[in-house]
């Protein structure tokens, strides 16, 4: 592979400006190689065809062990550039080279090429220092947390009698480290590293844990904190956090309920005393532990980042040499390796200690088991998925084979029965079909998302490690269409056969235990299944229902926006109620559409969708002060009255219903399509360089965003249909009303791409590539500017 390749493989997607730009430096030196090979004299003489490669057969056999030498010689003296560290006039300190080869003809195209790289490395070493900075003041906020989840821990561990013990302790220690002595004495070289390291001001706790890892207990760190002294192990000094610092301290309630909203919203203080019980204890060491994951893994990414640019400018320069035949690398690299990014080593070190602290107080002391926590491994992509998934696509595809025939066969199609089967199992068979098409839609937009660097998992807050791909998307999508193809086809075979019509009432209730079946396989507590990803579904569907108690973010709306495409199947789920609580479902008879109540619900399920998204706005309006979150909650707002009139309207066919139906959905339509096309996507913009669309694309093909547009356009006046009454006489009724649903989860599956996208290029604008992890505690903020 080549590195250019290689280097946007390796890119952090949210980081991807702030890298080295290989790629346009690589063409500034193909134009240096343009020009001379434009300028380079013609051989005095041309060797007959065929004459140049038998020549070299005669030439001397050079070695294997030879050194190469450069085609020109240099002094130190004679350098092409000179790199100078220079002032700039807003304060920050840069590199600027001087090229003195100008005279040198080509010498403009080199100069411009010097002056793009300068810009490219000042860029890269401003980039990095700011990250480190940040991530310097994290480590300190991270010590801070530690101080008092130790302290904590000695006063839920024994509260009574710690004194007595670190007294006891403090003699132990002092036993051990005068009786050990002399070993360390004959350690030069280890005792010599020790005193010659370091001492930083941050993640004073991990380097304790780092220069002893496996020789302390936390019982004993913790019983030096209480002595309030310094205690001294093998010439190792330890600074433990005093128990006085839980008086200083407050609990963060991070962790939102419906209760917690409440009582913000009524003014209730909330109790934030410090409960010092094991359960609290286990939620704060679970909280610090994901902190020091997420902590963890942009150290990762920040020593990718220096990584990766380094390499970037070697690669680059040695070009240079090559092409130039010119010595510049040399002087420009030993540049680069005195500057920040290439001398710095806050971030491995501080890796080092965050390794050792998470070793001991997260994982007992286990390194192989704490480092694969902070060390995910990359997802492996299991044989045995993709053979399933090659499986069960292929019982689907056999199974409507085989429904088509029987169908054709048996010409159901025109039997008497037709109507009372397409008006009573066709809806709750077509529940299936809807699920499955959004699957595969999703399982679509995986694929696409990751072909274009999308970091889907990181913008809808998955576990990296668990993170469902489109194969395991695919998996489930044809293994559930097999099973509900199964049925229909068992459920008119047991039919239309004579020995099976006793068991008619077992026929007709296939639809409803494949119904319970899923929902069990949802909610198995049980690790099989993709269990992670079944529960984090379910708590995004629960803090659908129950918004606006939830703080909204980004998961939990986009899986409301994915429901309001759903509006046939939540209308079939009602059927499924109505159907089986009060129809008689052995005669495959029913009186729903002539009850008040199923009528009602009608109403109600097909705005639920809706209203679930409008409520999101409001708390986001609300809480965040955007006054655009209020303009979509307008919009979804005239989607329930669109919707609730279409309704009313199916049910009388009034003329006046009709006008109103027409007004609402024409305005409903407009400002959901407007507001996909601009808010959603980011495109339909005068002003950009791309005309109509962003200035930042993903797609290289244009035209992909303007069908898309076209599309969603079109897609949109589904609800025509409705309103129009149309009648297509080869079809049936319920068919018809199953295209359009399907039509509309179809729309929904190319929003959700574009929506992603626009999404993530607003994260690659903000550099926003980690997830904010709350901690557990907060400090005075007095007793702060005290020790400040």
């Amino acid at each position: 592979m080549k590195f250019g390749k290689e280097l946007k493989s390796q890119m952090v997607p949210e980081w991807t400006e702030a890298y080295m730009g290989y790629d346009s430096l690589k063409n500034l030196l193909k134009d240096i190689n343009h020009f001379q090979e434009r300028n380079r004299t013609a051989p005095l003489a041309t060797n007959p065809p065929g004459l140049s490669r038998k020549l070299t057969l005669y030439r001397a056999f050079s070695g294997l062990t030879q050194r190469t030498v450069s085609p020109r010689t240099h002094d130190s003296e004679s350098q092409p550039i000179l790199v100078n560290s220079v002032k700039r006039s807003n304060g920050e300190e840069g590199y600027e080279t001087r090229f003195l080869m100008v005279a040198d003809e080509g010498g403009e195209y080199e100069l411009v090429f010097f002056r793009r790289l300068d810009d490219e490395f000042n860029k890269v070493n401003k980039f990095y220092k700011g990250k480190v900075q940040e991530v310097m003041k994290e480590a300190a906020e991270l010590n801070k947390q530690m101080d008092a989840l130790i302290a904590f821990r000695i006063k839920v561990d024994n509260p009574k009698h710690v004194i007595f013990e670190s007294q006891v302790e403090m003699n132990r220690l002092a036993a051990a480290a005068k009786a050990s002595s002399e070993a360390a004495a004959l350690t030069a070289s280890a005792s010599t590293a020790m005193r010659s390291r370091r001492k930083v001001d941050h993640m004073d706790v991990i380097d304790e844990d780092h220069s002893n890892t496996g020789q302390r207990s936390d019982d004993s760190f913790s019983n030096d904190a209480i002595s309030g002294g310094v205690s001294k192990t093998r010439g190792i000094t330890f600074r433990p956090p005093p128990l006085e610092i839980l008086s200083h301290v407050t609990v963060n309630n991070s962790i939102e309920t419906p209760r917690s909203t409440i009582r913000s919203v009524l003014n209730i203080p909330i109790q934030t005393d410090l409960k010092l019980t094991k359960e609290n204890l286990s939620k704060v060491e679970e909280q610090l532990k994901r902190a020091f994951t997420e902590f963890y893994q942009r150290l990762q990414l920040l020593r990718s980042f220096s990584f990766m640019n380094m390499l970037a400018f070697s690669k680059i320069l040695k070009k240079y040499d090559k092409i130039t035949l010119r010595n510049a690398s040399k002087s420009y690299l030993k540049l680069v390796d005195n500057s920040y990014i290439g001398s710095s080593d806050e971030v491995p070190k501080l890796m080092e200690r965050v390794e050792a602290a998470f070793v001991k107080h997260f994982s007992n002391s286990n390194r192989k088991k704490g480092l694969s926590i902070l060390r995910p491994t990359a997802k492996r992509q299991r044989h045995r998925t993709t053979a399933f998934l090659g499986f069960f696509a292929g019982c689907t595809v056999s199974l409507i084979i085989a429904l088509i025939l029987i169908v054709r066969a048996r010409n159901i199609i025109q039997e008497s029965g037709r109507d009372k089967y397409m008006n009573t199992m066709f809806p709750l068979y077509s529940l299936f079909g809807f699920i499955v098409l959004h699957m595969i839609m999703y399982a679509a937009n995986i694929y696409f998302w990751r072909r274009y660097r999308v970091n889907y998992p990181f913008i809808f807050g998955f576990n990296q490690r668990t993170a469902l791909g489109y194969r395991e998307v695919l998996l489930l999508a044809f293994g559930l269409a097999a099973l509900a193809t199964g049925c229909v086809l068992a459920n008119l075979d047991m039919e239309m056969e004579p020995k099976t019509g006793d068991y008619k009432a077992i026929t007709e209730l296939l639809p409803l235990v494949l119904v319970i079946l899923v929902l069990l396989v949802v909610i198995l507590p049980f690790n099989i299944i993709y269990r992670s990803s079944r529960y984090f579904l379910l708590t995004c569907i629960f803090h659908c229902i129950c918004a606006p108690l939830y703080k909204v973010v980004l998961s939990d709306f986009f899986l409301a926006d994915q429901f309001t495409s759903q509006v046939q199947a939540f209308r079939n789920l009602e059927f499924y109620i109505c159907y089986y609580s009060s129809g008689d479902y052995k005669r495959r008879e029913n009186s729903c559409k002539d009850n008040e109540v199923f009528n009602t619900f009608n109403f109600i399920v097909a705005a639920i969708p809706y209203t679930w998204r409008l409520l999101q706005c409001l708390r986001r309006f609300f809480e965040e002060k955007d006054n655009w979150q209020g303009l979509n909650g307008l919009k979804y707002l005239a989607t329930i009255v669109a919707v609730t009139t279409r309704i009313a309207y199916s049910r009388d066919k009034s003329a006046g219903w009709n006008i109103v139906a027409w007004i609402a959905s024409i305005i409903a339509a407009f400002s959901s399509t407007y507001w996909d096309l601009v808010w959603d996507w980011g495109l339909l913009g005068r002003t950009s360089k791309n005309r109509w669309l962003r200035d930042k694309l993903l797609v290289p093909h244009k035209s992909v965003y303007f069908v898309a547009m076209v599309l969603n356009i079109l897609l949109r006046l589904a609800w025509l249909q409705t309103v129009l009454d149309f009648d297509v006489s080869f079809l049936h009724h319920q068919t018809l009303v199953t295209i359009v649903a399907s039509l509309e989860i179809i729309r929904r599956g190319i929003w959700n791409f574009f929506r992603l996208e626009n999404e993530h290029l607003n994260n690659v604008g903000k550099y926003r590539a980690f997830k904010s992890v709350p901690l557990p505690f907060n400090y005075d903020e007095n007793e702060d500017e005290e020790d400040a």
